[in-house]
């Protein structure tokens, strides 16, 4: 007799795929297979979390959950009411994905982040903590009641703390901005911007890319997404991935406030903007636009006037290097010139010099593309190619307003370097920049350009190159155990390595980025010499004159940087990554 067909399962009998916390309670004994499935299937239906449908019918007390958690997966159990909100840390998560996942950040141990949850299974919590700060994420289980309200407080806490600012002493300072008339149609389209989510986030960026001081911030669109990242202590960080759609919105409030053309967004344009921290202090940013293929990609520098006055101590010069800095400074005439690539620290350097040297009795003009820190007292050009006011054009001015000290932006053509030859070598001091690797291929590159050396051995009186490191955290660095040959290999004589001096190593603490807090300038200060001189004039090659320099006591960014490490400021590791050997 043949076999009766069988029936296939119905879709509501087939087993449910349960989540991994669903699993582990029903292994547990603490849930059974039914009601795991009942309430997987509920959360699903409301579109929520199963540990929400958990402990909200009733079937698990939060208690037992933390506590069969900790037992199934191994993690630590921590009551939350012994934590003080007030105490945890800022910044590390966005609150969005906080809410999202009820997590809490409850600090940061080397490159991991120690994270409460009531659900350690939950895989694309994990993977979005990873890819949102770039850290490792190790699980701490927490009830989830207290873990809600502390995820509620928190985000409460910060939104209180930014509305507090925002509504009083926060606020972009458009008192110092003329107006005009053709300023109506800007003030048309920024009504249709003055969208307050907008608002707030853009004020909340700013504000935290400011206390966790940041140096820039990008705001980038992609096709299916929208990221922005702070560049902290040399480094890009992921900070925030706010929903596609606010990227015109947001575009266009930054262009208004920036004085930019919101309709323009075929160009790049460039602006600026001022905000107000506090009743006392504003701070100034430096805007920059670029349409890419899915809209504006902005990027915003955080310049700050007060960088330029904390001194030459705070850069990080050694007592040698400062001595022979200021030296060429205080001289009546010459040219001093800073080198090293964008974002090496070139203008705080030249503007630390400047503030040294403005004094009611001095005259000081500046030509910048644009100028970023705005230093009363001195005469400063903003520079513009499309009507004519080139370098060159405002070294020409200056020549005629009875000048004692200028400072050019960068030294980029023949003509601008000739004029501030000619300005160096008829009493008067030339400070300026060019982007090249170090002190010696300097003089060798204005060669190149077309000077005479006869014309650069008699205006350069010092070279200054520049890198920034990052300065290792004083609250956690560790001894490290380098090798003896590393230590040879990365350029250290054998009489150095003697046992006498301890490499660190970075650590990472709640009050640092990964072991790294701020960064400390690594130096190349070559005076010209009459031995450098010479060199220059039989157009000897950058070799000689990096030979001769040695001998004469200058240090090379490599072995600058390694001085550094002896001393406990950086690592090993910083030092071989930007400087060359």
């Amino acid at each position: 007799m043949p076999m009766a067909a069988v029936d296939p399962v119905a879709p509501e009998a087939a087993s449910v795929a349960l989540p991994g916390i669903a699993r582990a309670l029903v292994s547990a004994r603490k849930l059974s297979q039914k009601s795991a499935e009942d309430l997987w299937r509920k959360a699903q239906a409301n579109r929520s979390s199963f540990t929400a449908e958990l402990t909200g019918s009733g079937a698990v007390s939060p208690f037992d959950l933390a506590h069969t958690m900790s037992a199934a997966f191994g993690a630590p159990m921590l009551d939350l009411d012994a934590i003080d909100i007030k105490r945890l840390p800022r910044n590390l998560l966005d609150s969005k994905t906080c809410q999202a996942f009820r997590v809490v950040v409850l600090s940061k141990r080397n490159n991991r982040l120690i994270v409460a949850t009531a659900d350690p299974s939950d895989q694309q919590a994990a993977e979005k903590i990873k890819f949102a700060t770039q850290m490792g994420v190790d699980w701490v289980i927490a009830e989830y009641d207290k873990l809600t309200k502390m995820v509620e407080a928190n985000a409460t806490t910060a939104s209180e703390t930014m509305e507090s600012i925002v509504g009083d002493d926060f606020d972009f300072d458009e008192s110092s901005m003329e107006s005009s008339a053709a300023d109506d149609e800007e003030k048309a389209g920024a009504a249709e911007v003055e969208d307050a989510p907008v608002v707030k986030f853009l004020h909340k960026m700013l504000l935290d890319a400011f206390t966790m001081r940041a140096s820039d911030l990008h705001f980038e669109p992609y096709e299916h997404n929208y990221r922005v990242r702070f560049r902290v202590d040399g480094e890009l960080r992921e900070i925030s991935s706010p929903p596609v759609a606010i990227k015109d919105k947001l575009a266009s409030r930054i262009k208004v406030i920036s004085r930019m053309d919101i309709s323009e967004k075929r160009v790049p344009q460039d602006g600026r903007m001022k905000l107000k921290v506090g009743p006392d202090r504003v701070i100034d940013f430096r805007v920059s636009t670029l349409p890419t293929l899915f809209g504006e990609k902005i990027v915003i520098r955080i310049l700050d006037p007060s960088s330029a006055r904390l001194g030459i101590e705070a850069l990080g010069y050694e007592p040698q290097e400062k001595e022979r800095l200021l030296e060429a400074v205080q001289r009546p005439y010459g040219m001093v010139l800073v080198t090293g690539p964008t974002g090496s620290g070139k203008t705080v350097s030249l503007y630390t010099c400047l503030n040294l040297l403005n004094k009611p009795g001095v005259n000081i003009s500046t030509a910048e593309d644009p100028s970023e820190i705005n230093m009363p007292g001195v005469n400063q050009v903003n520079v513009n190619e499309k009507a004519g006011l080139t370098f060159a054009a405002a070294l020409k001015s200056f020549l005629r307003q009875d000048p004692d000290v200028i400072m050019v932006g960068e030294i980029r053509d023949l003509e601008t370097a000739d004029i501030a030859i000619k300005a160096a070598q008829t009493g008067h001091l030339v400070l300026s920049t060019l982007h090249t690797n170090d002190a010696p291929t300097t003089l060798t590159r204005m060669r190149n350009m077309g000077i005479a050396p006869f014309n650069i051995a008699s205006s350069v009186i010092l070279i200054t190159a520049q890198r920034l490191a990052r300065r290792l955290c004083a609250s956690c660095k560790a001894p490290a155990d380098i090798p003896h040959e590393t230590l040879l290999d990365a350029g250290y004589k054998e009489e150095e390595v003697d046992g006498t001096w301890t490499p660190y190593r970075p650590v990472g603490c709640s009050a640092c980025n990964n072991g790294y807090k701020g960064r400390v300038g690594i130096y190349q200060v070559m005076p010209i010499s009459e031995e450098i001189q010479r060199i220059i004039l039989r157009d000897g090659s950058s070799l000689e004159i990096a030979q001769q320099a040695e001998s004469e006591g200058v240090r090379s960014l490599r072995q600058s940087g390694l001085h550094k490490v002896k001393l406990g400021v950086t690592s090993l590791e910083e030092v071989l990554g930007c400087t060359n050997a």
